[in-house]
């Protein structure tokens, strides 16, 4: 009922900066993110204990523009600037899941946006590195990890269609954006075993989540279901 209650307050924009208004600020954010990860997450089949303790950890408010902080623990993305967005709670959470994620590997990441999908990493492997076309997102999104003590995230500003080979292989990647094929740099740079999640289609259109897994130098594809990412952005 306490949630029920303080979502309503949300949707009537009655705590516009974040419910400031009586009790404990940073108590009634973890009431919204456990409830985020009961109803939007684990009640839709995600079951990896790693990656929901993340997703319960992680708080997604701070990865948010101050105005779309009262939206934060919704079940959808939310725009934070230059045409970009902050992908749904449910939708970062299978990502994170499908790719397997465990202490020790490292992982590349291709849209850094905001930060919060390299945070919710950052929470279960050993080290992040994350690419960022936009130079002021990634900018953002570095002030951001370290001011939440994410010291094993490393943030780039650049073009991820060419990965980030000095820190290659990885033992995952995860892709952030809808690319019209599959990056083969990105295929070189995963590690023989390793899975890389990537939303695959046209721009503006339905895409299909792709799972790409790589076994003795083969790559095999899956699709897991439709999807809508903001278009992968290439350097001219």
């Amino acid at each position: 009922m306490r949630t029920i209650l303080l979502l309503i307050l949300l949707a009537l924009d009655i705590f516009p900066r974040g419910l400031h208004r009586g009790g404990d600020q940073e108590g009634q954010y973890t009431t919204l993110r456990n409830a985020m990860v009961e109803q939007q997450i684990v009640e839709r089949g995600v079951k990896d204990p790693a990656t929901l303790h993340a997703m319960r950890k992680v708080q997604r408010h701070l990865f948010v523009p101050q105005d779309q902080v009262r939206n934060a623990y919704e079940d959808r993305p939310l725009p934070i600037g230059f045409g970009q967005t902050i992908s749904q709670p449910y939708i970062v959470a299978l990502m994170t899941e499908t790719i397997r994620p465990a202490k020790g590997q490292k992982v590349l990441e291709v849209g850094t946006g905001s930060g919060y999908q390299a945070a919710v990493l950052a929470e279960i492997v050993k080290e992040v590195y994350t690419i960022e076309i936009v130079d002021t997102l990634a900018q953002q999104a570095t002030r951001r990890l370290r001011a939440n003590k994410y010291n094993n995230v490393v943030v780039k500003s650049g073009d991820g269609y060419y990965g980030w080979k000095e820190h290659a292989p990885f033992d995952a990647i995860v892709v952030t954006a809808a690319a019209e094929h599959i990056p083969p740099p990105l295929i070189e740079q995963l590690k023989d075993g390793g899975r890389m999640i990537i939303p695959v289609g046209s721009p503006f259109m339905v895409q299909q989540l792709m799972l790409v897994e790589k076994i003795k130098g083969r790559t095999r594809t899956s699709s897991l279901l439709p999807v809508r990412f903001v278009p992968f952005k290439r350097n001219p």
